[in-house]
């Protein structure tokens, strides 16, 4: 059961789409430059399963029903979420091509690659944030840990023996893993996979040992006794696992940050709508409750604000990147 607290009161929701119809108003483009003229494309650059894939699969039927389009979710997997990022970074920018995904990668994405084809500031608009969601740490049956402290122990006992699945070079989970590994004083391999959902088939397969990924992709798997669950980052117990603070891990503010955003040079007006629709879906009790289900936390705001996070994030992960020193591939 997800705590109260992690819950957006309705008057916080009322307020932010008030806010984005506001700005509409001011915007100034004729309405018309706010209408949806043909389906929607809403690219998921990772493999189905994930949590990307799951929300877009939650918004997608809501955002068609609000904007009398279809909405066509479209999974383009690959370099880390880069190929799709890329493919909406040259889409018209008219509102109509859209990008959900764990936003961590775009933030990590410019001091990784050195042949980015795209700049996921200067090409990309943010839209809306929608939702965090903690890390699970889970591990493969076979491997001999019922605890996050079994686990350390074990890696500190068998060094680069454990195998740990992420979901892309330079993705969060991959971040979040190396830190680990360096402040606990272990040395465990990192494995990259296309997506979170791929990545967690691996441990559940025993083709890797170790997994620090969404909730929303990972705690299915717990729950069907698939993987064994060892702790959770953020501030509350989800599904009676202990949270890494309670178990002395680092890392325990990480997580996956999801968001939707277009092509940049999309009209503003177009954006604020976007921003509203995705607002009022997000704030629905029965979005709301299917994201908790699962561990997530609904995370909408302005444009603006995402527009912030990014650029505090891209900041503050390149350094770390830079620091271990991680190349993208």
């Amino acid at each position: 059961m997800i705590p109260p607290r992690f819950r957006f009161a309705a008057s916080l929701k009322k307020s932010l789409v008030l806010a984005a119809f506001a700005s509409v108003a001011l915007a100034g483009p004729p309405i018309a430059a706010q209408n949806f003229e043909r389906p929607v494309r809403l690219v998921v650059p990772f493999a189905p399963g994930g949590t990307s894939d799951i929300l877009a699969r939650l918004i997608a039927p809501k955002l068609s029903a609000a904007i009398g389009q279809s909405v066509v979710i479209e999974n383009k997997p690959g370099a880390a979420g880069n190929l799709g990022a890329d493919a909406v970074a040259k889409a018209p920018p008219d509102g109509h091509t859209l990008l959900l995904m764990d936003v961590g990668s775009l933030a990590t994405a410019p001091s990784l690659f050195s042949d980015l084809t795209y700049d996921p500031v200067k090409d990309l608009a943010p839209v809306s944030m929608v939702m965090f969601g903690p890390y699970v740490l889970a591990v493969h049956e076979s491997i001999p840990a019922k605890s996050a402290q079994e686990l350390i122990a074990y890696a500190k006992a068998n060094p680069n023996k454990l195998a740990v699945a992420n979901s892309g070079v330079g993705a969060a989970n991959h971040i979040t893993a190396v830190q680990m590994a360096k402040e606990l004083g272990i040395q465990w391999k990192n494995v990259p996979y296309k997506g979170g959902a791929a990545a967690s088939r691996a441990v559940v397969s025993g083709e890797s040992g170790v997994i620090i990924n969404g909730s929303t992709a990972t705690l299915p798997f717990v729950s069907n006794k698939q993987l064994v669950g060892l702790a959770v980052t953020g501030e509350e117990r989800v599904a009676g696992l202990p949270t890494f603070k309670e178990v002395g891990l680092p890392g325990g503010d990480a997580g996956t940050w999801q968001g939707i955003l277009t092509r940049a040079g999309t009209p503003p007006a177009m954006v604020a709508r976007l921003n509203a629709e995705i607002g009022k879906i997000l704030a629905m009790p029965e979005i709301k409750d299917k994201i908790a289900e699962q561990g997530g936390v609904v995370r909408a705001g302005t444009p603006a604000e995402f527009a912030s996070w990014l650029s505090d994030a891209t900041t503050r992960w390149g350094g770390i990147i830079r620091e271990a020193g991680i190349k993208g591939s």
